[in-house]
């Protein structure tokens, strides 16, 4: 069985071409489109019988960030699961509240497939 990835960002185009990519490397991907909504697919995967291998998430973006997002995932029964950041950002002092919410790695977009696909292998296996 495939693992199942949860991706949350709100670009349309963002989400769809990480969907294309990790479904080509043979994962199974469910879309969100901020924090809030990450939560409730989150909740959807579970209740649906499967288990997420990793999240991936922007940080900037609307109703919940994900800064306060991955805290949230974190703090709850899902966090084992971890967290890759893929966002613009680029700052070190971004990349310190990320590590301080719990995330276990950091992409800054624009990125490689490959680049992505190789990361989250070595996060989600």
């Amino acid at each position: 069985m495939a693992k199942k990835i949860l991706v949350v960002d709100d670009s349309a185009t963002t989400r769809s071409s990480v969907q294309y990519i990790l479904s080509q490397a043979g994962y199974n991907v469910a879309l969100a489109n901020d924090g809030s909504d990450g939560l409730r697919k989150i909740d959807e995967v579970v209740k649906g019988g499967d288990s997420l291998s990793m999240i991936i998430t922007d940080i900037n973006m609307p109703v919940m960030d994900g800064i306060r997002f991955t805290q949230s995932v974190k703090s709850g029964p899902h966090k084992s699961v971890p967290v890759l950041v893929l966002t613009t950002e680029s700052q070190d002092s971004k990349k310190q509240q990320g590590r301080q919410a719990g995330a276990a790695g950091w992409l800054v977009k624009p990125f490689q497939p490959d680049q992505l696909v190789t990361v989250v292998r070595k996060l989600a296996g």
